[in-house]
């Protein structure tokens, strides 16, 4: 299988490119903001040719580029309900002027074809499965997506901004609920074997079983209880 991630744009959003070898069919996971020329270099590159677009959840710096991806390969843009009206409307998303000086230079609005993901969905794109799973805390409409375990690598989870390297997305903005977040990370992200490698929306890359271990968010919701509250612990994201 072949992953191939950058990040872009002012937040650094990672994007990826999935497909089952160099030459076939792809899935771009969020294109966001100055993300359009890294997702056509790649493609070149590694000679893909996408055939959809899935978007872990609506903010900005994770689907501005969606639009003129989308156009340029005609392929459809997959997302939940609950952050559909983001790309059309992502200043009422932000609820405050988060990257909205860099509004003149984005296309807003939605793609020619937007289909709506659903919790336990099981997508076959490009030839691959990923599962899907709705976890709300940083938007309402967040979700993941899964790959299974193969005889050559192990699960891969694409967390967007529910899971990061040591770290968790902030839920400040509209939509966002610490309670939701902290219920997503213990059904979602608990139950995933530690060999599973955590691909995320802004950082590095990263396992279940080193955040299961490391991170002060995770082990709050694996062991709660007096002394387990890490709301100093710092955050990421939009």
């Amino acid at each position: 299988m072949l992953i191939a991630g950058f990040p872009a744009g002012a937040w650094g959003t990672n994007c990826y490119l999935v497909a089952p070898a160099a030459g076939e069919e792809c899935v771009i996971i969020d294109p966001g903001h100055q993300a359009a020329q890294g997702v056509e270099d790649t493609l070149k590159k590694h000679r893909l040719k996408p055939v959809a677009v899935v978007l872990t959840h609506g903010h900005l710096d994770h689907v501005a580029s969606v639009v003129p991806v989308c156009g340029a390969h005609d392929v459809p843009a997959w997302i939940h309900p609950e952050d559909r009206y983001m790309m059309s409307d992502p200043e009422r998303a932000l609820g405050r002027s988060i990257g909205m000086p860099l509004m003149g230079e984005l296309t807003i609005g939605e793609p020619d074809d937007v289909k709506e993901l659903t919790d336990g969905a099981a997508l076959k794109l490009a030839g691959l499965d990923f599962s899907v799973a709705h976890a709300p805390g940083h938007t309402k409409g967040s979700v993941t997506f899964r790959m299974p375990e193969t005889t050559d690598i192990p699960s891969v989870f694409f967390s967007g901004d529910l899971l990061f390297a040591g770290s968790i997305g902030r839920t400040d903005l509209p939509g966002g609920s610490h309670t939701e977040i902290l219920d997503s990370l213990a059904r979602v992200c608990l139950p995933l074997d530690d060999s599973t490698v955590v691909l995320s929306g802004h950082g590095p890359q990263t396992t279940i079983g080193q955040e299961r271990a490391t991170n002060p968010y995770l082990r709050q919701v694996a062991a709660p209880g007096p002394g387990a509250d890490p709301t100093s612990a710092p955050r990421r994201g939009m």
